[in-house]
């Protein structure tokens, strides 16, 4: 990725919809508290630590409705709903296994819609973090058919140290098929990019319709590569998804 950069091309998700393509503002936001620890010794200036942080969302764009992809129908579905948020500044290496996203889980706290005649109806939504923030990566590109079990790329996110945790997040972005096409979504981890020796960390809930989750996964491990993996069934089954997952 360049640096600095344009932001021209950014995506975002939310659950089951991609909102790339309605969406045209996105701001992330990590605030810590200051606690005060002057004392004696402090040389006569302020000392702090850091408190409790907050993390915040803003996002806005043009509204649609039709189905769970569009930001209308998902947002209604998920009113006072915990929601996996994934973002990635741009698309070109970030929608492909390793490349940079943010990984949050928000609560909506509101959401304004459409606005004065004439104009093209829009939406806002602002949001409040209900875990930490984690920089991370893509684990599985959002257009990226998958149609039998398989894995994803290996991505070398890092070991977890005690306290520390792995957060991910799975966003079913549409499902085809007949008798009951399932996918059920794991996050996996080893100590070589081979996945010679794969073990399984963690593990969404089994999905039959358009949506997501948010999951975190509890430290240590030595481990520093990971992937997903998924189990499908059905007839004629055929899933698009979009996973991310980083370390905090």
């Amino acid at each position: 990725m360049a640096n600095p950069i344009v932001l021209l091309d950014a995506r975002t998700f939310v659950s089951g919809a991609d909102l790339s393509g309605s969406g045209n503002k996105i701001e992330l936001s990590e605030e810590s508290e200051a606690k005060k620890t002057t004392n004696w010794r402090s040389g006569g200036a302020t000392e702090n630590i850091a408190g409790l942080t907050s993390v915040e969302l803003n996002a806005e764009g043009q509204w649609e409705a039709g189905d769970l992809g569009e930001v209308d129908d998902s947002f209604w579905a998920n009113r006072r709903v915990k929601e996996p948020w994934s973002i990635a500044p741009e698309s070109d290496s970030d929608l492909a296994a390793g490349g940079l996203m943010y990984v949050a889980r928000i609560l909506r706290t509101k959401m304004q819609m459409w606005g004065s005649v004439g104009e093209v109806g829009s939406w806002t939504a602002n949001g409040t973090g209900t875990w930490p923030l984690a920089r991370g990566a893509c684990a599985h590109a959002s257009g990226v058919p998958r149609t039998a079990t398989g894995s994803g790329t290996a991505v070398q996110l890092g070991a977890l140290a005690a306290g520390q945790y792995l957060y991910a997040n799975l966003h079913v972005l549409s499902i085809s098929g007949t008798a009951a096409p399932t996918i059920t979504v794991t996050v996996q981890s080893d100590d070589n990019s081979g996945f010679t020796t794969p073990t399984t960390r963690g593990s969404f809930a089994a999905k039959t319709a358009i949506g997501g989750e948010a999951i975190r996964i509890a430290g240590p491990f030595t481990d520093t590569y990971w992937r997903v993996g998924w189990t499908i069934s059905g007839t004629n089954p055929s899933f698009l998804f979009l996973a991310s997952f980083g370390i905090e």
